[in-house]
């Protein structure tokens, strides 16, 4: 675990929060193999192409990074559907954090930049394209260089562009939550644009919540893609909740409060077309 600060906030699980293996279905070797295969040639892919992309038009850029994002969740077996309408200009998103994979599922959703931490800007090939996808990342070591990225959010929002965020700065086994970093709601306010809550559901086959997927504590990034390699099922469903149209004068903190109560509602609140209407804050809210 990580000690808590502005930046590097502490996640209450860790690895114990994991299933075990043998209880979550499962596939053979030949499968986790041809899995693997799937994935590195997806990757390969994408890094043959990553000259061409920065030429591109920023639709055109993201609808690539889409489909590369969408490839990669198929390499390894994982479903996903959207319940409800992504907003597709001009919104932040914020989501609940659980796995490495959210980032998969969000862009495989909807076209949309990302807000990461500045180390994976060094990771290969992975970096390179989330940096000509537009990413916008943060030194979460460099409090003051948060209002800069504050700015750089606010104006991809005016600009017309949809962001998405995990403002809670840590990943949790699902079960349970942090506080959402109300940071980045201030540059939907500054934009005047709306804030879509978002849920990532973890499902397996069945039909049961599950865990086996998170990204926790000691954990290590290959061990958690050993785990999704052989996993029988996975299926991740994004719940587009309605959107918050904050009035002016409402605070970053309110925003961030009512957004997390949002994210984090009972599951039973869910709806299929995501219909419901859409909410508007006071400054009393």
């Amino acid at each position: 675990m990580v000690t808590e600060s502005l930046w590097l906030p502490r996640s209450t699980c860790d690895i114990y929060c994991l299933p075990s293996p043998d209880s979550v279905p499962r596939v053979g070797r030949l499968r986790v193999v041809a899995r693997a295969a799937a994935a590195a040639a997806v990757i390969a892919a994408a890094a043959v192409t990553l000259p061409v992309i920065p030429l591109l038009p920023p639709a055109g850029r993201a609808r690539l990074m889409s489909l590369y994002a969408r490839g990669v969740l198929g390499a390894l077996g994982v479903g996903h559907d959207v319940r409800g309408r992504l907003p597709r200009r001009g919104a932040l998103i914020v989501a609940n954090h659980v796995s490495w994979l959210d980032v998969l599922v969000l862009l495989g959703s909807a076209p949309s930049r990302l807000l990461a931490k500045r180390e994976v800007r060094s990771w290969p090939v992975i970096g390179s394209l989330a940096a000509v996808a537009g990413t916008v990342f943060i030194d979460r070591l460099r409090p003051r260089a948060l209002p800069r990225t504050v700015a750089s959010v606010s104006a991809a929002l005016r600009a017309g562009g949809v962001v998405a965020v995990f403002p809670e700065g840590t990943t949790s086994c699902g079960r349970t939550s942090g506080r959402f970093r109300p940071a980045m709601f201030q540059a939907a306010i500054d934009a005047g644009v709306p804030v879509a809550p978002v849920t990532l559901r973890f499902r397996l086959a069945g039909g049961g919540d599950t865990s086996i997927a998170a990204f926790l504590g000691e954990d290590t990034l290959l061990a958690s893609l050993r785990r999704v390699l052989t996993i029988g099922g996975l299926h991740v469903t994004v719940q587009v909740h309605p959107a918050l149209y904050p009035v002016p004068g409402v605070s970053r903190r309110t925003l961030a409060r009512v957004a997390r109560s949002v994210v984090h509602g009972p599951p039973r609140s869910w709806t299929a077309d995501g219909a419901a209407a859409p909410l508007e804050l006071s400054r009393a809210a």
